[in-house]
């Protein structure tokens, strides 16, 4: 699949400058990303929304790309991303969107809707569920359940991993980019040791080695690597480092989602699976889920064509 990216206009919002890429006419969709992608990550849902009759925006978010790199860990806090993404709507003259998340942007997106609902008229997650407020702080509970070295865990400690991600951007990204060629099930009876999500450590371990496949052509391994040798790691693994100041700063926060949204679940993502999203209807009454099949991790990717159809489906029966 031939994708062409254009140039982004700059907007400032919330205290920085953020790169924001566009297509399309209609009812705002805002694209947020996660770790480690760019709005390029919805290079393949561009066009398919523009053609579908809404305006596709999708940014480099808060320490990503060509937009701003603050340097305080506390500047990536969840108030901070979804002040962002409201932040762009208002320079943008935009009244309410429909705010779509992967991975980390999940957790914008759904945090988005709870935190600013007056400004979100739908939510779809992709991969990533909305779960209920965690009973003790997360990180403590990652640690008792996979150990230091599974990779947010591991992201806590200050400058390391960025380091290490940051000494060989091209082989970071051929490790993350991967498409997931395993089962959960199949995942689930490997050895303990390979399963706590040690990621940073697989990383430097010998290649031949990696599970699964590689996912991204030449090309677009090309444009992930300038632009993080360009930005470093720092600000997207930031986003990490605040799961405890988020826990912390959102209690009382109200939880339930009043607006129509879509979960779309990924059959093989070991980490996001999709048990995860079992009760998620006593938080979002208004939700519908989709199945895809033989997909992992990097859903835009590896499934566009399904992922545009069942997205853009939901759409335009809900704001067409």
């Amino acid at each position: 699949m031939s994708v062409t990216w254009g140039s982004p206009r700059y907007v400032d919002t919330n205290g920085i400058r953020m790169a924001v890429y566009e297509e399309g006419k209609g009812p705002a969709v805002v694209l947020c990303h996660g770790f480690p992608e760019l709005g390029y990550s919805w290079r393949h849902q561009m066009p398919a929304l523009a053609s579908a009759g809404f305006h596709a925006i999708a940014p480099d978010q808060r320490g990503y790309g060509l937009t701003s790199r603050p340097e305080k860990v506390e500047d990536y806090d969840i108030h901070h991303l979804t002040g962002d993404i409201v932040g762009l709507l208002d320079a943008t003259a935009i009244e309410k969107a429909i705010v779509v998340g992967h991975d980390w942007g999940g957790f914008v997106a759904w945090a988005t809707a709870q935190l600013h609902p007056q400004r979100v008229a739908g939510v779809i997650g992709v991969n990533t569920p909305l779960r209920p407020r965690a009973p003790m702080d997360p990180i403590a509970l990652m640690r008792m359940m996979w150990g230091d070295d599974m990779y947010i865990v591991y992201f806590q400690k200050p400058g390391e991993a960025d380091r290490i991600l940051g000494a060989d951007v091209r082989k970071a990204m051929r490790f993350f980019y991967r498409k997931w060629t395993m089962t959960i099930e199949e995942f689930d009876k490997r050895p303990a040791e390979e399963k706590n999500l040690a990621l940073v450590k697989a990383l430097q371990s010998d290649e031949s080695t990696w599970m699964g496949e590689n996912l991204l052509t030449p090309q677009e391994l090309d444009f992930y690597v300038k632009m993080f040798e360009q930005s470093g790691f720092t600000g997207g693994i930031n986003w990490y480092r605040n799961f405890t100041r988020n826990w912390q700063t959102t209690e009382g926060v109200k939880e339930k989602i009043e607006v129509p949204a879509l979960m779309v679940m990924a059959e093989n993502d070991v980490v996001l699976r999709p048990a995860l999203t079992e009760g998620m209807e006593q938080l979002v009454p208004d939700l519908e889920k989709h199945l895809i099949k033989n997909c992992g991790h990097w859903t835009q990717a590896e499934q566009p064509d399904e992922l545009n159809r069942v997205m853009t489906s939901w759409l335009k029966r809900r704001f067409g």
